[in-house]
Parts: C-alpha cells; sequence; structure tokens
C-alpha cells in the first residue's frame, strides 16, 4: 500500500478552535423552530447539520420546495459562519502543523483539508498562519451538500486531489473522519486530541492512532517503504 496523498480535517487536528457549539445549536435551532420545525426534532445536542437534515424531510413532506430549504440552510449556516469567525480571531495551530506539513510537502505528497467548518473560516485561519501553500485542495462545507460523515465530502477532497482512496491518508480527530475514510477505503489515521480516545476511534475504523502530527511523516515513510 503505498500513501500517495493525505486529507486533513481542521478543527481538533490542524487547528484548536474554541467555537462555542452550545451557542451555536441554540441559535439555529431557534431559527428552525422559527421555521415551523417542531422543538421535538430539533434536539439540543444535536449537530446543527443533522437539525437541518430532519429540517429538510419535514419540509418537503409538509410541501415546501427545495428554494424554501435552501434559504434556511444558507440562514442557519450564516449563524454558525458567524461563531466560526468569532473563534478564528483567538484559535491557535495544533502542536507540529508547520512541521509536518513542510515534511510531507518535501515528500511530494497531495495534500487536501476536508473541513465541516465554512469557506470563510477556514481561509481566515489559513492565511493567518501563513499555511494556505501547503494545501493543493480545500473542501469546506459550503463545497458540499452533505457534509462528513457522509461520504459525499471526502468524495469532494479526493476528485479534487485526483486522489486514490487506497491511497490516501485523512487524518482527523474525531469517529465521523475516522467512519468517512473507512467507508470508502482510505487510510484512517486517528489523532486523539481529546475529542475521541484512542478506542473511539478505532472503534469508528481508524487503521492507526497517533499520538502527535509528527509522527505522521514517518507512518507514510514507514507505509511506503514497505
Amino acid at each position: 500500500m503505498t500513501v500517495k496523498a493525505v486529507v486533513f480535517d481542521l478543527d481538533g487536528t490542524i487547528a484548536a478552535f474554541n467555537v462555542d457549539y452550545r451557542a451555536v445549536r441554540a441559535e439555529v435551532r431557534s431559527l428552525l423552530i422559527s421555521c415551523g420545525l417542531p422543538a421535538s426534532l430539533a434536539p439540543v445536542n444535536e449537530s446543527i447539520f443533522e437539525m437541518l437534515k430532519r429540517a429538510e424531510i419535514f419540509l418537503k413532506n409538509s410541501g415546501k420546495n427545495e428554494r424554501t430549504f435552501r434559504t434556511v440552510r444558507e440562514n442557519a449556516l450564516t449563524i454558525a459562519e458567524k461563531f466560526e469567525l468569532e473563534a478564528a480571531k483567538s484559535t491557535s495551530l495544533m502542536p507540529g502543523v508547520v512541521e509536518t506539513l513542510k515534511t510531507l510537502r518535501k515528500t511530494g505528497l497531495k495534500i487536501g483539508l476536508c473541513t465541516i467548518n465554512s469557506e470563510k473560516s477556514v481561509d481566515y485561519i489559513l492565511k493567518r498562519f501563513k499555511i494556505a501553500d501547503y494545501f493543493d485542495a480545500l473542501t469546506p462545507r459550503n463545497r458540499v451538500k452533505y457534509v462528513k460523515p457522509n461520504t459525499e465530502h471526502l468524495k469532494a477532497s479526493l476528485e479534487a486531489l485526483d486522489a486514490n482512496p487506497r491511497e490516501t491518508m485523512v487524518v482527523g480527530d474525531g469517529g465521523i473522519d475516522m467512519r468517512c475514510a473507512s467507508e470508502l477505503g482510505a487510510i484512517a489515521v486517528g489523532l486523539p486530541t481529546g475529542l475521541s480516545e484512542p478506542k473511539d476511534l478505532i472503534d469508528a475504523g481508524a487503521n492507526y492512532i497517533v499520538t502527535a502530527l509528527t509522527d505522521l511523516p514517518a507512518l507514510v515513510a514507514s507505509m511506503n517503504k514497505e
């Protein structure tokens, strides 16, 4: 098995976001309820993307057209983006990011970023830390209809990189990254930075666990040598 590409998650993998997700969920939930969605279909502990899935089904069953849902979705994601941009101003890079990206770039690997964050917040972070040039392709949530763990999201990243999933490492700190990679047959690499424990990542489909990003180039080298 040869590794020719690496696709990173952003939040918790490349950068330490401090988004107030509870506030995001509460504000989006209020928006959806104001649009007619029953409160029972928008649990407060559910991600806004799960809420939007339920809202789409509800609006369709209520006879609303696709344009209505698109408007609701855009308004919900605008709310999320507001919080993300605010958090981006105070975020920091995870340890070893620049060193790891430099090393991977020297090996000639294609490097992508697949994130549920908005394009504006991603661009802000990459420019702020001067790491945009390390990435050959960016796939924020704006580029797809359904985000990970829906495989549409990672597929879009792979297509942008012109990469074979079986030759691609997907690096992330959450189960959704591992599940998405596993379903497509990519190499799932878990980074337990706090969101998930190693066991959680393995249970979600991780093929490898690295305790630091700086361990990644050695893993790639080892696999390519074999």
